[in-house]
């Protein structure tokens, strides 16, 4: 790997950090403010800032210190490794993202939705998702999503839109 090569391999590295960053303070509800006054300005908030735009790479010792004051295990603030160059999964069905709205999907009965409660838990324990309220599912989730529901993986978007399973956004 040539010497640009990998400048450009640790700035892409270090954006995806940030977005990890970015992404489990947004779950925990957390403003950057928040966090530099809840830290007691152990992490400033125009610093955490740089970390999570990627202009700023964060130390070690640093991110153990974030991930203890998030409450997460430390490998949850960093991007899985897909490969040399850090290619994001192609997690979107066409043009549509999938996002189910859980307390919904809790709302339900019946033994196909004990079945599909059963198959979102284990996928929120897998992706360590601290979230709760909403899930996006990837491509190979749907398609065992289609097995539950027994159809094909258009056919779960169409049942879970029809099923008002899908998250919106409130304008």
């Amino acid at each position: 790997m040539s010497a640009n090569d990998e400048e450009k391999y640790d700035g892409l590295y270090g954006r995806r950090v940030g977005e990890r960053l970015r992404a489990i303070r947004r779950q925990k509800r957390l403003s950057l403010q928040e966090v530099e006054a809840n830290s007691d300005h152990e992490f400033r908030a125009s610093v955490l800032g740089a970390y999570e735009r990627g202009e700023r790479q964060i130390s070690v010792p640093r991110l153990q210190r974030l991930a203890k004051f998030y409450a997460v295990p430390v490998d949850q603030l960093l991007p899985t490794d897909d490969g040399p160059a850090f290619e994001e999964r192609d997690d979107r069905l066409g043009d549509r993202k999938i996002v189910l709205d859980l307390s919904k999907v809790d709302e339900r009965q019946g033994p196909e939705f004990r079945m599909l409660k059963r198959y979102l838990s284990m996928i929120q324990v897998q992706r360590q998702d601290f979230n709760g309220r909403v899930l996006t599912i990837r491509s190979d989730d749907l398609r065992a999503i289609a097995c539950i529901l027994d159809t094909t993986a258009e056919g779960a978007v169409r049942r879970l839109d029809d099923l008002g399973l899908r998250y919106a956004r409130s304008a």
